[in-house]
């Protein structure tokens, strides 16, 4: 694995690591107002790199299948979704802001489901980044080094405010600082190691690149629309969590034309 594709599978770990940090500065509380802009963001990122990232990719590889391009984003799109569901039933989780345990009982700590639930959350945003620099290493039409790189560090931007809304509700919970950082930065842990699985997994089978790149997509929408909707919409102040996913939707759709 060359420099540049470690670099760039590590970069959406650091952004998660440095919202981590906010630990040290912020209060160990994130009131509502700054969860749902953080929420809204992050599915906004998301969004917009399952399109334009990923969907659009996906259809333009098939090419070859006429009218037909469609199937392979399509079918790998719903294969995504259906994998995301199957985590969501058997991986017990706590999302923030809720006390209703998602997922198989269990007996573990609330703290220890927090952490699942952004795992549960990391593992589609470290495939989709997995699968385009794969779609790079092979050579494929309009998969470069400039697309791979600007998903990285629209993942990474987005991690900021998600290492945060980790490792600060940890504190709360009663761990110490740097324990609690360690928290932020275990729970992105997961992202490189799925991109480098999916990088091996979409190398051996190339032709399944579409199918791919539909499945990264159909997983993130999955987080968005289960996960991040609901929690930037509930309750009051849901128009700055609206606003928030318009900004990140709009700084995502800007990197991946500018520097795609």
């Amino acid at each position: 694995m060359s420099s540049e594709v470690f670099w760039g599978l590590m970069i959406p770990l650091i952004g998660t690591s440095a919202g981590a940090t906010m630990v040290f500065f912020l209060k160990d509380e994130i009131n509502d107002r700054t969860l749902k802009s953080l929420s809204g963001f992050a599915a906004g990122v998301m969004f917009a790199a399952s399109v334009w990232s990923l969907l659009i990719p996906s259809f333009e590889q098939a090419e070859a299948w006429g009218k037909w391009s469609f199937v392979p984003g399509t079918v790998g799109f719903w294969l995504g979704i259906l994998f995301l569901l199957l985590l969501d039933h058997v991986i017990p989780h706590l999302h923030v802001g809720t006390d209703e345990v998602e997922g198989p009982k269990t007996d573990l700590k609330r703290t220890t489901m927090m952490l699942f639930a952004v795992v549960l959350h990391n593992i589609p945003e470290g495939m989709a980044v997995g699968v385009v620099y794969a779609g790079y290493l092979t050579g494929e039409k309009g998969m470069s080094a400039a697309a791979a790189l600007t998903l990285s560090l629209g993942i990474a931007i987005q991690n900021f405010p998600e290492g945060a809304i980790v490792s600060l509700p940890l504190r709360a919970a009663g761990q110490s600082k740097f324990k609690a950082f360690l928290g932020g930065v275990g729970s992105g842990v997961v992202e490189p190691i799925a991109a480098l699985i999916t990088i091996l997994l979409a190398e051996l089978l190339v032709p399944l690149l579409p199918y791919f790149l539909g499945f990264a997509a159909g997983a993130m929408i999955y987080v968005v629309v289960e996960e991040l909707i609901p929690e930037m919409a509930q309750g009051s102040h849901s128009n700055i969590g609206t606003l928030s996913f318009a900004v990140g939707f709009s700084i995502m759709m800007i990197l991946d034309v500018a520097l795609g």
